[in-house]
């Protein structure tokens, strides 16, 4: 078990720092200032992974690779999701101000019902765990237990590097209190977010 566990750290390591639509939603978060809600997106992507990780440990994620209607259902929900999140982010006219608190409105819990919806509302994670995460559980260990404690690997990899991504982009708030900075905060990662829904509809 331990060799399968170091294994599928590294091939989840390695997922996890490719630059992806995580990685623009928590850097553009917090990168705003807000601290709060960054984590909460945070903490909500890793509640996706972990029950996608638990849903496949389980065999229910199965469903997604066997059901065709079922999987094209969850891809065009996620990629409206996508379109719409990164839409309202171009539209945003937030950066007539100077960035100095968080909203009381934007929070911790609109934070994570962002992460969780983001990565639940990815088909492409869940077929990943379908198709990589049964290899690396030992024939002779219990499947659902290892498989849970795999994702677990997973989730606390992404907090590392998740816990980096916010460091990095405090040193971005000086910056982003001039107006003109904010809104090209928000038009990048809103092309970027509208950029991954089109791919995801597309299939790509």
């Amino acid at each position: 078990m331990t060799t399968a566990l170091w294994s599928f750290a590294l091939v989840v390591g390695l997922l996890t720092l490719t630059p992806g639509l995580d990685t623009a939603l928590v850097l553009r978060t917090s990168a705003l200032g807000h601290r709060r809600q960054a984590w909460g997106v945070v903490l909500g992507i890793q509640t996706g992974t972990l029950l996608w990780g638990t849903l496949t440990s389980a065999g229910v994620t199965a469903l997604l690779t066997a059901s065709q209607t079922a999987y094209e259902i969850l891809r065009w929900a996620g990629a409206a999701y996508l379109v719409w999140m990164g839409i309202g982010m171009l539209r945003d006219r937030g950066g007539k101000a100077a960035v100095e608190e968080e909203p009381e409105d934007g929070g911790f819990a609109h934070g994570w019902r962002r992460g969780t919806l983001t990565n639940l509302l990815n088909p492409k994670v869940g077929v990943f765990y379908v198709a990589v995460l049964p290899q690396f559980i030992p024939a002779s260990a219990p499947h659902f237990a290892a498989g849970v404690a795999l994702t677990c690997v997973h989730v606390v990899e992404g907090l590392l590097w998740s816990t980096v991504l916010v460091g990095f982009a405090q040193v971005l708030r000086g910056w982003l209190r001039r107006p003109a900075a904010r809104r090209l905060m928000d038009r990048v990662t809103g092309a970027v977010v509208v950029g991954f829904g089109v791919k995801l509809a597309l299939g790509d």
